[in-house]
């Protein structure tokens, strides 16, 4: 194969994992009942005057399925997470001893598992999105490589194939976080 071809097949494949990526990153984000510290992995602290994520100013740990501690490297951060918490709105209500951070998770009631299987299936969509996007400049370049119409052809047949397996792969992460999203 030429290897023109072969570049245009090679980034496109890298365009769609990282497609792949930022759907589980995204997925990481929604929530699913079980308490996990990628649930505060969004929040943003005002550490002495810049923003901050909040995993490089404090600890974060779940001690058990419905609880998330958040213990601060600094005391005097407590104020400064605890807001952040708020900021993020992410549903918590953050309350502190003095020294950590406690955050119960309230156990999701039936409306708001189907609006996370909805935002799931939104997030599933914008990676297919990417995935068509990545196929849609991989002909484009294809078309524009100087090699015979068979080559041609058949590049675009491989990068079909490709596309194909990756929807699969998004559908299969997909049904699972809806999974996981409504079981209880």
């Amino acid at each position: 194969m030429n290897e023109d071809i072969q570049f245009i097949i090679d980034s496109t494949k890298e365009s769609m994992d990282a497609a792949i990526r930022h759907l589980e990153k995204q997925f990481a984000n929604i929530r699913a009942g079980k308490a996990t510290p990628a649930m505060l992995g969004s929040v943003m602290v005002d550490y002495y005057g810049s923003q901050t994520p909040l995993s490089q100013v404090a600890n974060v740990n779940t001690p058990d399925g419905r609880t998330i501690t958040v213990q601060p490297w600094e005391k005097n951060m407590i104020q400064e997470i605890e807001r952040g918490i708020m900021y993020a709105n992410l549903g918590f209500n953050p309350m502190n001893n003095g020294d950590t951070i406690i955050i119960n998770v309230p156990p999701l009631t039936e409306e708001r598992r189907i609006n996370l299987a909805k935002q799931a299936k939104a997030e599933a969509e914008d990676a297919k999105i990417g995935v068509r996007s990545a196929r849609k400049d991989a002909n484009g370049d294809i078309k524009k490589a100087d090699v015979s119409e068979d080559l041609q052809k058949n590049a675009e047949a491989d990068i079909q194939n490709l596309t194909d397996k990756y929807v699969i792969k998004i559908d299969g992460a997909l049904d699972v976080k809806e999974k996981e999203i409504m079981t209880i």
